[in-house]
């Protein structure tokens, strides 16, 4: 099976990294080891050093040295090597390999272009899995690599290294020895050269209605395959079917609550630019019992800042309240239970 390399994008709320978690790393994957799934959130501040590695200073002895701390990206290259030098061990090829979820959650909150860097080069696949093209790293990653693989080494003089594999007695100090037992992970310790291997994947999420994200641009996205997930999947009704809005004692149900909320923020295409990304999935409250609470700090508050945020009438009409009445957020949240019956009491929408 091909690697998986795809961006699932959508509304937040509509459970992109729950069908990540429950669908496509157990089902499509069959991924069952926690060692083989490796997980990362992108952030304004999350770094290429962050992704792949970075020299980290401390304090020993009363002295400064420095650490290399190997990234997300080379943590999940390294088990997806260590799963293939198994495979190989025990008489299979690179391709009957332990598979590996590299899963990056929020990719486009991070500037993507800088993160990968370099990397970006080995998301291009071959028809076989391997990346179509190698890069060269430092020799301080190749050496992380190793390490992670579970490979001894120390230096040697003359720049030399010698080197021990897992579960073997004895250093190998002859280079080429050495190189040829990591060529089935197309990894070339001479030139520091890396590819990404047929059993790595790479799973990345993204919220479409973010206002603050780095822009991607369309060499970094054609890279990857692209899955939309929408709103109104039945699959994603089904988890909450029965969930409830509590307030004052009054039950609604969560999921018609939705269903009628989209369809009413639809209804305003004229008011809302970019309507596809201002409806809600339902798991955007994740809570079996959804309070007050969280319909006032959560929704009310995406709905003033992000759905309704240039033009406030499609509220104070259905509120039926003058518009000074709503010239504040502290306004609305004080008609929580308002805003919700009347979302309620939309007749025109037929739930799914």
């Amino acid at each position: 099976m091909r690697p998986i390399q795809k961006i699932l994008f959508g509304s937040p709320g509509t459970g992109k990294s729950f069908k990540i978690e429950k669908k496509i790393i157990p089902e499509i994957l069959e991924i069952r080891e926690k060692t083989n799934i490796i997980k990362t959130v992108f952030h304004p501040e999350y770094t290429y050093g962050d992704f792949v590695g970075k020299l980290v200073p401390h304090t020993k002895a009363g002295k400064v040295e420095y650490n290399f701390y190997p990234g997300h990206f080379l943590k999940a290259l390294s088990q997806a090597y260590k799963n293939i030098l198994d495979a190989v061990k025990n008489g299979k090829s690179e391709y009957e390999a332990d598979r590996v979820a590299f899963v990056i959650d929020e990719i486009n909150r991070g500037n993507s272009a800088a993160i990968f860097g370099t990397v970006f080069q080995l998301l291009d696949r071959s028809p076989d899995g391997w990346s179509s093209y190698s890069i060269n790293i430092t020799e301080l990653e190749i050496l992380a690599i190793l390490k992670l693989i579970g490979v001894k080494f120390k230096g040697l003089a003359d720049n030399k290294f010698e080197y021990k594999f897992p579960g073997e007695a004895h250093e190998v100090q002859d280079y080429l020895v050495f190189q040829n037992r990591v060529d089935c992970l197309k990894l070339d310790l001479e030139y520091h050269r890396i590819s990404l291997p047929p059993n790595l994947s790479l799973i990345a999420s993204m919220n479409t209605s973010d206002n603050s994200i780095y822009f991607m641009d369309n060499a970094f996205k054609r890279r990857w395959d692209w899955e939309f997930i929408n709103v109104e999947e039945d699959n994603q009704r089904g988890f909450v079917q029965n969930r409830v809005i509590n307030i004052d004692g009054a039950e609604f149900n969560w999921a018609d609550f939705v269903d009628n909320l989209n369809f009413f923020i639809r209804s305003k295409y004229r008011e809302v630019r970019k309507i596809e990304d201002k409806q809600i999935g339902y798991f955007f409250i994740n809570e079996d019992k959804v309070t007050e609470e969280h319909i006032k700090n959560k929704l009310l508050f995406f709905i003033w800042d992000s759905v309704f945020s240039n033009n406030k009438k499609p509220l104070y009409e259905l509120l039926e309240i003058h518009e000074s009445e709503l010239v504040t957020f502290g306004q609305l949240a004080l008609q929580a239970k308002k805003f919700v019956e009347k979302v309620m009491a939309i007749n025109d929408y037929a739930p799914i």
